[in-house]
C-alpha cells in the first residue's frame, strides 16, 4: 500500500514545488496551464517507474513485468498526443473560421462619432505634453535626489497615467532595487511612489507611512504574483496597473480573463484591487468597479478586438480573400483624458496600409465605451514624418501624436526632440492634410506654437476669442514672410496689431496713417492679430 502511494507522495510535493514558482491558474482555458499540467504528469510517470523497480525478482517475474512496463508505457505514451489532438480539436472549434461573427463582436463600437461634438475644443492649460519617456527622465532626476532612498530603491517603468483630482497625471512606484535590498528593507517596505503632472512636468515623491509589501519586486509571499495567484487560484490575470485613489492612496489593478477555447478570444471579467501596504484584495465585475479606476482594459487587448471588429466584419472568408471594407488598427496608440476617464486613441486604416487613415477610434479603458470618427486623413507615423521633415537639419525624432480638436479640427500635437530627449519643438499636423506642418520654437510656449499654427486665418479661431473695435492708425510698416505681406499697425493707444495681405487685398496697400477702421482681432502674445476689417 505503501509502495503505491508513494508516487502521489511525491508528485504532490514537487508539484507543489513547482506550483509556487510557475504560479500557474488551475484553469483549463488558460494556455499557461497545459506546460504545469504535462510536468506534472512526467514527474508521476517518473515516480511511478521508478517505484516498480525491484532488485531481487527472479527471470519469469522481471519478464512479465517487462512486458506490463511496455504496455503501461504505450499507454502513457499515446495518452499525451490524444490530449493534444483533443485540446487543438477545441480550439478549431472557437476559431474565426467558424465563428467570426463572435469575433466581430467582441467589441462594440459606435461608427458615427462626430468629432467635435464628442471631443472639447484643446484647454493648452490642461494638456498631456509629456510622454512616458519624458515621465521618465524627471522621475529618475527627483529619485536621485532622495540619497536616503536611491541606494535601496529603484524607480519602476509603469508610469501609468491618471486623472486625479482633474489633474492628468503619471503614477509610478519605487521598487526594491535587488533582492539584498528586498531583505533588509522588507520589515518597512517599499517607502513611496512617484507622482508626476502630466501638463507641467512637476514631478514629486509622496513618502507612505507605512510602506508597500506586496510589489512585482517582491520575494516569497510578498510578491505580487505570487499573492494574487495564492488568493484566486482559478483567476486568469492580465497585466497589473499601479494607480493611485483620490486620497492618494497606492493600489494594484489587475484585470481578470476570461478565454473561449484555449488561450482565444480573451475577454476582460472585472478586476482585483489590492493594497499593497495591507495586501487586501476586493474582486469587482466589470460594471462594478469604482470610479477612481481609469485602467480597466489592456491596451494591446483593445487593439486585438478592434482588429477582429475591422477584419471579420463580413466574415472570414472575406477576411482572407476578399478583404472588402477589411481594416486595421494602425502601429502606434496614445492616451487622451476627458470627462475624468482615459481614453485609448489609434488610427484606423486599410489593410493595403497605404499611409493614410479612414479614421480613428477613442475607447474608455475603464468602460470599453468606443467611438468611431469617420475621418479620413494621415496615418500616424507619415505624420510624424512630415513633422521630422520640417527640421531634418537639426536630426530631431517625433513623438508619437496627440490627438486633440483644434478649434473644431482633428489635429496631431507631436513634440520633437533632439538626441538627448529634450523637447525642442512642437509640431502642429492638420490631420487631414499632413502636408500642413507647422514647427514652433518649445521655448515660446504651446500656446505661442497654436497660435503660430492657427496663423492669420480666421476659420481656425473661435468665436469665443475674437474681440472687435475701432481703432486710430499712428504707423504703418510692411514685411514680406514666406512670400506673403504682412502689415504692422500701433494704433493711437500704443498697441500693435499683424494683418495678413489675404485678408483685404484689395484694401490694405491704400489705409493711411491716421484713418479709423473697424477690426475684429485675438490677441497672440505681445500682438494682436487682425481678422476681419468691417468698414470696408
Amino acid at each position: 500500500m505503501k509502495r503505491k502511494i508513494m508516487p502521489f507522495v511525491i508528485t504532490i510535493i514537487l508539484g507543489a514545488l513547482l506550483y509556487y514558482f510557475m504560479l500557474p491558474p488551475i484553469n483549463l482555458s488558460a494556455p499557461e496551464f497545459y506546460p504545469y499540467a504535462l510536468i506534472v504528469i512526467v514527474i508521476y510517470y517518473i515516480s511511478t517507474e521508478i517505484n516498480q523497480l525491484k532488485l531481487n525478482e527472479n527471470i519469469i517475474l522481471k519478464l512479465s513485468k517487462k512486458k506490463e512496463h511496455s504496455k503501461r508505457e504505450y499507454y502513457w505514451i499515446l495518452s499525451i498526443p490524444i490530449i493534444f489532438a483533443i485540446l487543438i480539436l477545441i480550439n478549431i472549434v472557437n476559431s474565426p473560421f467558424f465563428n467570426a461573427k463572435r469575433y466581430y463582436n467582441r467589441i462594440s463600437i459606435k461608427e458615427d462619432g462626430v468629432f467635435e461634438e464628442d471631443v472639447s475644443e484643446v484647454d493648452f492649460n490642461s494638456l498631456p505634453l509629456l510622454d512616458k519617456d519624458s515621465s521618465q527622465k524627471l522621475g529618475d532626476r527627483v529619485m536621485g535626489q532622495m540619497t536616503e532612498l536611491v541606494s535601496q530603491f529603484s524607480v519602476s517603468n509603469l508610469y501609468t497615467q491618471i486623472n486625479y483630482k482633474n489633474d492628468i497625471v503619471r503614477v509610478t512606484p519605487l521598487e526594491y532595487a535587488n533582492a539584498i535590498k528586498y531583505f533588509t528593507n522588507r520589515k518597512g517596505g517599499v517607502k513611496g511612489y512617484i507622482i508626476l503632472n502630466s501638463v507641467n512636468g512637476k514631478a514629486e515623491l509622496v513618502k507612505l507611512d507605512k510602506g508597500m509589501k506586496y510589489m512585482p519586486s517582491a520575494l516569497f509571499n510578498e510578491n505580487l504574483q505570487r499573492k494574487l495567484r495564492f488568493n484566486y487560484p482559478f483567476e486568469v490575470f492580465g497585466k497589473e496597473k499601479f494607480e493611485i485613489d483620490n486620497n492618494g492612496n497606492p493600489y494594484w489593478i489587475v484585470p481578470t480573463i476570461q478565454y473561449a477555447g484555449i488561450g482565444l478570444r480573451r475577454e476582460v471579467t472585472g478586476i482585483v484591487i489590492l493594497n499593497p501596504i495591507t495586501g487586501e484584495t476586493t474582486k469587482y465585475k466589470v460594471n462594478e468597479i469604482p470610479t477612481w479606476v481609469d485602467h480597466v482594459y489592456p491596451p494591446e487587448l483593445i487593439l486585438e478586438q478592434v482588429n477582429d471588429w475591422g477584419k471579420y466584419k463580413k466574415g472570414y472568408i472575406n477576411s482572407v480573400f476578399g478583404q472588402k471594407d477589411v481594416v486595421v488598427t494602425t502601429e502606434g496608440y496614445n492616451y487622451t483624458v476627458m470627462n475624468d476617464d482615459v481614453y485609448l486613441y489609434t488610427g484606423i486604416t486599410s489593410v493595403a496600409s497605404d499611409e493614410s487613415n479612414v479614421g480613428f477610434i477613442l475607447t474608455n479603458l475603464r468602460t470599453k465605451k468606443t467611438v468611431f470618427y469617420s475621418v479620413a486623413g494621415a496615418e500616424e507615423y507619415s505624420a510624424m514624418a512630415s513633422a521630422e521633415g520640417q527640421v531634418q537639419q537639426m536630426e530631431y525624432r517625433a513623438t508619437f501624436p496627440l490627438l486633440i480638436n483644434l478649434n473644431n479640427k482633428p489635429t496631431y500635437l507631436l513634440s520633437l526632440k533632439d538626441r538627448a530627449g529634450l523637447v525642442k519643438m512642437y509640431a502642429f499636423v492638420d490631420v487631414v492634410d499632413y502636408q500642413k506642418v507647422v514647427v514652433s520654437d518649445a521655448k515660446e510656449g504651446i500656446k505661442a506654437a497654436a497660435l503660430n499654427y492657427l496663423g492669420n486665418d480666421e476659420r481656425h479661431v473661435g468665436e469665443s476669442n475674437v474681440m472687435t473695435k475701432d481703432i486710430t492708425l499712428s504707423k504703418i510698416k510692411t514685411a514680406l514672410i514666406d512670400g506673403i505681406s504682412y502689415y504692422y499697425f500701433v494704433d493711437n493707444l500704443n498697441d500693435k496689431y499683424k494683418v495678413s495681405i489675404k485678408v483685404k487685398p484689395n484694401v490694405l496697400p491704400f489705409v493711411e496713417e491716421g484713418q479709423k477702421i473697424n477690426v475684429s482681432y485675438h490677441e497672440e502674445r505681445d500682438i494682436y492679430t487682425i481678422l476681419r476689417i468691417n468698414n470696408y
